[in-house]
């Protein structure tokens, strides 16, 4: 008989130790009746009390061990999680590939069992049914072209000229036209709803009276880096809208006439006298806040400026004097013209210390040479 643990096991050991003391009773009791045993069972007490001793020794002995694999278990364990290294354990994206891996993760898992194996693919499943196909080798057949029914001559598609639309030369986005860099010689024609244009680094070389006709929403145009060497006087004069006003790097000798809704002009790197200017041509543009003329061929400041004005810029040009009144009215010693407060004069044969009086209005001094 052998023990199997548990309380069942325990009992299954107490039986088969009363059955065997109940055993050695009985040869004791036969031995008696006989007149005593003989000599060679005399050992009978000996071995029995030996296989006694056996099994009251693996009784004690089983739960003596279970104990201590019980008692050990614990130990096991936590010194399996204190060789974890847990200091590192920050999850994130970065580190998400070395923390979790999962390039062997098939192998430690395998869900054959659980379900049919599925084929991945990038085709269509075949159809059960093959004859209702299509014939593919009639339907794809390239159609043949057939001749022309008239016998008259193919002419040739016309090529784009200056004369059209300018969405069809330029990209036109809302209310926004640009042309930069479309080799124009003149600007296109327009859509009557544009408000911004750019036609920056062409060839345009006149801007003509009619270029901007019925354009009312027009605010802005930016004909930076071209050729232009003149424009009629009339060509942004009619223009009610027209705030910016952008023509630097060209050839211009002379400012044609301009809006009074204009809030920005900017004509620099041209080659602008000062008679080309129109006498008083700022005086009436009552909105304009920057003036830049830098690297033209001024000899004079241009008066009057409108008290709007908050930035001058005339740098390397040919100033050479400016009058008292030319920022502030020599008349009134309380004015302050605030707003001016960005004024550019260095790179002119003009010494600005010799007209003290000239800034006693402003907020700060113009940036030249005082010595």
């Amino acid at each position: 008989m052998v023990w199997a643990g548990g309380e069942g096991g325990y009992e299954c050991l107490g039986k088969a130790c009363a059955h065997l003391v109940r055993g050695y009773q009985g040869v004791l009791a036969q031995q008696a009746l006989a007149g005593g045993p003989p000599v060679g069972c005399r050992m009978w007490p000996l071995a029995w009390l030996g296989l006694i001793s056996l099994y009251l020794g693996a009784a004690w002995g089983v739960p003596v061990k279970e104990e201590r694999r019980k008692a050990e278990k614990p130990k096991a364990d936590l010194a399996l999680y204190e060789n974890l290294e847990l200091d590192n354990y920050d999850l994130t994206l970065d580190n998400y590939g070395e923390i979790l891996d999962l390039s062997n993760y098939e192998e430690l898992y395998d869900y054959s069992d659980l379900g049919p194996k599925i084929e991945v693919g990038t085709l269509a499943p075949r159809p059960k049914d093959l004859v209702a196909l299509p014939d593919l080798a009639t339907t794809a057949e390239t159609p043949k072209l057939q001749p022309p029914a008239t016998t008259s001559p193919i002419h040739p598609v016309p090529s784009p000229v200056q004369g059209l639309p300018s969405c069809l030369l330029c990209l036109c986005i809302g209310t926004s036209v640009y042309c930069d860099d479309a080799d124009l010689e003149h600007i296109p024609s327009l859509p009557p709803e544009t408000v911004y244009l750019y036609a920056r680094f062409n060839r345009i070389g006149s801007i003509r009276a009619h270029d901007f006709t019925g354009l009312k929403k027009l605010k802005r145009i930016d004909l930076s880096s071209n050729f232009i060497s003149w424009a009629d006087a009339d060509a942004f004069r009619l223009l009610p809208s027209l705030q910016e006003l952008l023509l630097p790097e060209n050839r211009l000798t002379a400012l044609p006439e301009l809006p009074r809704s204009l809030v920005r002009l900017d004509a620099r790197l041209n080659r602008i006298p000062s008679a080309g200017l129109r006498p008083e041509a700022f005086r009436d543009l009552k909105q304009l806040q920057f003036l830049h003329l830098s690297d033209n061929q001024l000899d004079h400041i241009p008066v009057p400026l409108p008290e709007s004005l908050r930035s001058l810029h005339l740098q390397n040009n040919n100033i050479q004097t400016m009058h008292e009144d030319t920022f502030c009215d020599s008349q009134d010693p309380s004015q302050i013209r605030r707003v001016l407060e960005d004024i550019r004069l260095d790179g002119n044969p003009i010494n600005l210390s010799l007209f003290p009086n000239a800034y006693f209005c402003l907020p700060r001094l113009p940036t030249g040479h005082f010595s």
